[in-house]
């Protein structure tokens, strides 16, 4: 029997639809399951360890202001057409540009220490030698860049989205109880009056936006040449990341509040945190726990290197796209290539405290995002470059007010760090 024609009709809607959300979707899901790097996931992994599943509903109040941020990100590149450095430059002049971009060279390189720090971890959960996986996990990364346009490099940091997701078969294989996770994740007590637990707060908030996201999906819209008809379908594209990469974050939780912390077991790194999961609840969701974090550390990787690169070939008007050869974009490849280079060089040093240098990296966010965060928001305040998709009243409330507790939090954590290496 024939469909009526209004039905028909309204499936060929849809279907045009999800096959247009197909197209357009990939830089939000991608930055913001990069957004559960290394660092973020230490970060789950201990406040699951110390405090169960108390940090739960954290977890979920963060898919707001990942969402706001990056939503306006996203609006500019949209609507413009230009990058975040490259807009920088046009509007604020090549001195505003450079504390930018010298900012966010520093803290990028950093990040890039803390993704092969967590791949060298990994390493120990498949006894492989560190070396070689980080010196695999750099040749990997360089290659794709090299052989790929951009359609293919996306596909690629897909792939590593996919590989992330065995966080949470890790977490179902712990077997936590959902009540449990309900009465004490969600409605429980929280214990603000606790120090360290505060602390895991901030750190958790701190995690939420890194500098280099906001650089790197602006860029990725505008390579991907999304125009501003395509604002709808690539908002649902950041909104679908941002509640993915924290159900993440909550899967890292369960796993480690359902057998670390009930077996009184605390953790150092992820790394740390996958090996206790072995004698607890099997070599399966150590492995699975392991492998996504990989996964992770080699997105993060990824898209750290890519925000450096496209950013500084924006703001000095380089070529700097990946649909272009490398003979053409020879300093674009090239920062990238010295980017991850420098980096897991700097791992592979004898005697590294990888873990402190993580926790140092983290502090030093929290005094550049209000730089980011500054020049994030009068861009998208600025009527010359976004007209009438500048912020309102209520989005700028919303945006503001936002930013600025990230922004509080992060300092605060930051100068904690340095005062209190150790949390003390």
């Amino acid at each position: 029997m024939d469909l009526p024609v209004t039905t028909r009709t309204r499936a060929a809607s849809i279907w045009r639809f999800v096959l247009r959300l197909l197209a357009v979707a990939g830089p939000g899901t991608v930055v913001a399951f990069a957004d559960t790097e290394a660092g973020s996931i230490t970060t789950a992994a201990t406040s699951g360890a110390q405090f169960g599943f108390k940090l739960v509903l954290l977890q979920l109040l963060l898919i707001i202001p990942l969402f706001v941020v990056q939503e306006m990100t996203v609006r500019l590149g949209t609507v413009t057409g230009k990058g975040h450095a490259r807009l920088i430059r046009e509007h604020y002049g090549l001195s505003w540009a450079w504390v930018s971009l010298g900012t966010m060279l520093i803290t990028n390189i950093a990040a890039l220490v803390t993704e092969f720090a967590g791949i060298a971890g990994a390493a120990m959960i498949f006894h492989v030698n560190p070396t070689l996986l980080v010196i695999s996990a750099a040749a990997i990364l360089i290659t794709v860049i090299l052989t790929a346009s951009y359609k293919r490099a996306e596909y690629f940091a897909l792939g590593l989205c996919l590989l992330e997701l065995l966080f949470i078969p890790a977490a179902i294989a712990a077997h936590p109880n959902m009540g449990t996770i309900f009465k004490e994740g969600i409605i429980g007590h929280q214990p603000l009056g606790n120090y360290t637990y505060l602390l895991l707060i901030a750190s958790n908030i701190g995690a939420v936006i890194m500098p280099w996201m906001i650089f790197y999906q602006q860029s990725a819209t505008v390579d991907k040449g999304l125009k501003e008809r395509d604002l709808p379908y690539a908002r649902i594209d950041t909104a679908f990341g941002a509640v993915m990469t924290q159900l993440i974050m909550i899967a890292v939780v369960v796993a480690c509040a359902a057998t670390l912390y009930v077996h009184h077991q605390q953790v150092s790194d992820a790394a740390h945190a996958a090996l206790g999961l072995v004698p607890l609840v099997g070599r399966f969701a150590g492995v699975a726990f392991g492998a996504a974090l990989i996964g992770a550390s080699m997105l993060g990787a990824f898209v750290v290197a890519l925000a450096t690169a496209w950013a500084f070939g924006e703001a000095f008007e380089w070529q700097c796209s990946l649909n272009e050869s490398c003979m053409r974009a020879k300093r674009f490849y090239g920062l990238y290539i010295a980017s991850v280079v420098i980096a897991a060089g700097i791992v592979l040093i004898p005697g590294l405290p990888l873990v402190q240098v993580t926790v140092n990296v983290e502090a030093f966010n929290g005094f550049v995002l209000p730089i980011v965060l500054g020049f994030l928001l009068v861009l998208v305040n600025d009527k010359r470059i976004l007209g009438s998709r500048v912020n309102g009243p209520v989005g700028n409330i919303i945006a503001f007010t936002l930013s600025g507790v990230i922004v509080v939090l992060g300092l605060w954590m930051a100068f904690v760090t340095i005062i209190h290496p150790a949390g003390s």
